[in-house]
């Protein structure tokens, strides 16, 4: 009696005989088996490709913890300062990309927000985390001057009151309150905006030398695209503010101009003599 029944499935092509259901049942499950070999090659790459990220980003922040960033050029400071806020890319490149458009590290940390949504690869949290760093230091350093409460010459007004302007990107007017031994008693931003408008608050200048019973006060503002010469309205509003503060018997002795890291005091440029005796030389 002869054998019958299903034809046997070989590792060869569908034989003839086979029915058009049978034939389209082998092709189906080489398919599946092919598929299952290629998810199952790609799933053993990723994790060695994921460990390679993990290796680098290892060494990266060992170095950093032993040498500090006197070692790492630019693009490695931006690299690493972005593995905090994108965990599963590669920062190198993105940090060329910063560096390529905003010119610097400086350039970098200065730029508007938006500008730097802009670059491939930085979103909301990396553009945030660049913009946290320059106030992130400006508060610690005017947390080192907190203790630091006599001003004994003016390039030791000019060096604190530059720190208050660190990453400042609009123009800010401050003010420093001294007692009779010129020691601080106020310092700090009294108006956001243009110094040569209204905009710095005369009333509330007066107000506070008074509330803190002021002898001596040190006006402050920046120039954020500019150099530090003072303008001719500059001056203006400097004999503008030294005539409100003499209505309360508080003395404005100087008016200190900043731009990036460098500053003028009128007072010391002997650029006002009719205002301003050398209290602080």
């Amino acid at each position: 009696m002869g054998t019958s029944g299903l034809p046997s499935l070989q590792s060869g092509g569908p034989r003839s005989g086979q029915t058009g259901q049978q034939k389209e049942l082998i092709l189906n499950k080489r398919e599946r088996l092919l598929l299952e070999k290629n998810t199952s090659a790609g799933n053993q790459k990723q994790p060695e490709t994921e460990s390679l990220h993990a290796g680098h980003r290892e060494r990266v922040k060992s170095q950093f913890l032993a040498a500090g960033l006197d070692s790492f050029q630019a693009h490695s400071v931006l690299e690493l300062l972005l593995f905090y806020a994108i965990p599963l890319k590669d920062t190198n490149p993105i940090a060329h990309q910063l560096l390529q458009k905003f010119g610097s590290l400086s350039g970098t940390f200065d730029a508007p927000f938006e500008e730097l949504l802009k670059v491939n690869g930085i979103g909301m949290s990396a553009a945030t985390l660049i913009k946290l760093i320059p106030q992130l230091c400006r508060r610690y350093q005017e947390d080192l001057d907190r203790d630091k409460t006599y001003i004994y010459s003016y390039d030791e007004a000019g060096k604190r009151l530059l720190n208050k302007f660190i990453g400042r990107q609009n123009e800010v007017v401050v003010l420093m309150l001294l007692d009779s031994k010129t020691r601080v008693l106020y310092c700090d931003v009294v108006d956001e905006g243009a110094v040569n408008s209204a905009s710095i608050y005369i009333k509330k200048i007066v107000r506070l030398s008074v509330q803190y019973d002021a002898v001596y006060a040190i006006l402050s503002h920046n120039h954020p695209s500019g150099n530090c010469l003072p303008s001719k309205q500059d001056l203006s509003t400097t004999r503008w503010v030294y005539e409100a503060l003499d209505t309360v018997e508080v003395r404005l002795i100087d008016h200190i101009i900043v731009s990036g890291n460098d500053y003028l005091s009128i007072a010391k440029s002997k650029l006002m003599p009719d205002l301003f005796n050398p209290e602080l030389e």
